[in-house]
């Protein structure tokens, strides 16, 4: 059995870049990174639908150890695939990854300090079985093999092509077709104006409507900088300006949700005219209730002023042999529907936990500093924000795990868990968005505390100070080894 210190699972932005810090800040460890599919990328990989793209800028959304140099600020997907897989070749980090590798289950005997996995080999019938003395998991939170899609009511009547983008087929030719695109959500505002741009007429049907902003696709002042600066100060300082802009946006958003709401329909009426019927844009939720959609250099506006592009504000009665009918009677006609109605929540990749003979269940636990869960050991969670780019926070986690691995080399100890015994943590929600994709999956997640170090709070600048300054001992997290009395052992230096 193949022993390491370190196992990362996912080679996705997450994973390549707790790769890389660990070989810059702890190079002698033993590390590999398991891979379920066989290309890196994850999500970015995965997703192939036209106009797949980030909806953070690329000097917050890439890593802070490598500038983004590329004009565009708002990348597409193949752009992000290079930059993950350069990054990976550029620091040594590509050799590590075992693709077609997935992790079935991960089991911890305290006794050895040690994690033990069954490890799915492609298509091998005996499962590979590896451990490690630290468990790194940068899965993310969704479902790699399927997104939701609901049960729509006469569904299998629809002649026509249906589709999920989690899944979007290569062979799909899109000029000339009647393209139904059902959902408001991220993936939908993507969708409508790549399509229409590919000759299609393009109707996206929502529910109800969410906040799109408009933001220009090429960073010019990034650009200009350029010319007279290095790389590496350029994306400093488009990362500060725009992590400034980003806090300050959805600060305000809090603090003021009226103000912020008139800021952004007025912007969405400006780009879309004063004769377009605003109800569409106009959600009932506050800014940041759900997550806000980015519309690069206002495409979606632009494809709806160019009649290439519909929306429709209605529900869904059931399917017909040409479309949808709607519950206001309307008939939608269609040559092909598109779900982009959001994925499915799952954690750990899919995979089960088990603590000295014990199933793990993460409901039943809470989550510490965002990134460990309490009584599990040495297991990391690398996971982003809701409310700005995710790899501030992976970035940050990922250093943190370098600076806890380097604290237990120091004083010997074995095992890192997570302990609350104070009785006066009371639990809230996970994560504070309201989006469905979170609503349906609220009882599959742990919980958060009302207080620190249980409590998140979804800010750079104190995770900042907390991960990167604060003490590995904080009362909190339990240090200790086999054979030995659990202590809190005090960080030295």
């Amino acid at each position: 059995m193949k022993h390491l210190d370190v196992l990362i699972v996912g080679a996705g932005l997450s994973g390549i870049g707790a790769a890389c810090h660990l070989r810059r800040e702890c190079p002698h460890k033993r590390l590999a990174i398991l891979e379920g599919r066989d290309a890196l990328g994850g999500t970015w990989d995965l997703f192939r639908y036209p106009g797949i793209r980030s909806d953070s800028d690329m000097h917050t959304l890439g890593y802070d150890f490598r500038p983004w140099t590329d004009a565009q600020a708002i990348a597409d997907g193949p752009a992000i695939r290079r930059y993950i897989a350069d990054t990976a070749r550029e620091h040594g980090v590509d050799g590590l990854i075992r693709y077609r590798h997935r992790v079935l289950r991960a089991a911890w005997d305290s006794a050895e300090a040690l994690w033990t996995l069954q490890v799915q080999r492609g298509d091998e019938a005996e499962p590979l079985r590896l451990s490690c003395r630290f468990l790194l998991l940068c899965t993310g939170y969704y479902n790699y093999a399927a997104g939701h899609t609901p049960d729509y009511p006469g569904r299998e009547r629809f002649a026509g092509r249906f589709i999920h983008p989690q899944h979007w087929p290569q062979d799909f030719a899109a000029q000339g077709q009647r393209v139904l695109v059902i959902g408001s959500g991220a993936t939908a505002v993507t969708l409508v104006p790549a399509l229409a741009d590919l000759g299609a007429r393009v109707t996206m049907l929502q529910r109800s409507p969410g906040y799109v902003i408009n933001l220009p696709r090429h960073d010019r002042i990034s650009a200009a900088l350029h010319r007279w600066l290095p790389a590496r100060w350029v994306h400093r300082l488009a990362r500060a300006r725009n992590l400034a802009i980003q806090m300050l946006f959805y600060n305000l958003s809090k603090l003021f949700p009226g103000a912020m709401r008139k800021l952004l329909l007025g912007q969405a009426r400006r780009q879309l005219g004063e004769g377009f019927d605003m109800r569409h844009f106009s959600p009932r939720y506050a800014p940041w209730d759900e997550r806000l959609c980015l519309a690069p250099d206002g495409d979606l506006f632009a494809a709806l002023r160019s009649g290439q592009a519909e929306v429709v504000t209605d529900e869904i009665e059931h399917f017909t042999e040409g479309g949808l009918r709607l519950k206001s009677g309307r008939e939608l006609r269609a040559d092909a529907i598109v779900s982009a109605t959001g994925l499915e929540l799952q954690l750990f990749g899919g995979m089960r936990l088990e603590v000295d003979g014990q199933p793990f269940e993460a409901p039943r636990s809470m989550g510490y500093r965002g990134l460990m869960l309490r009584d599990l050991p040495n297991v990391g969670l690398v996971m982003g924000y809701t409310n700005a780019s995710w790899t501030l926070k992976a970035d940050l986690s990922s250093r943190y795990f370098c600076r806890l691995l380097r604290h237990m080399d120091a004083t010997g100890m074995r095992q890192a868990t997570p302990r609350e015994t104070s009785g006066k943590v009371c639990p809230t929600p996970f994560l504070d968005l309201k989006s469905g994709y979170i609503r349906r999956a609220a009882h599959l997640l742990p919980s958060q505390g009302d207080r620190l170090p249980w409590r998140l709070y979804q800010n750079y600048l104190l995770d900042l100070a907390m991960l990167r300054f604060a003490r590995l001992d904080d009362g909190c997290l339990e240090f200790s080894s086999p054979h030995a009395e659990p202590t809190s052992a005090s960080e030295p230096g």
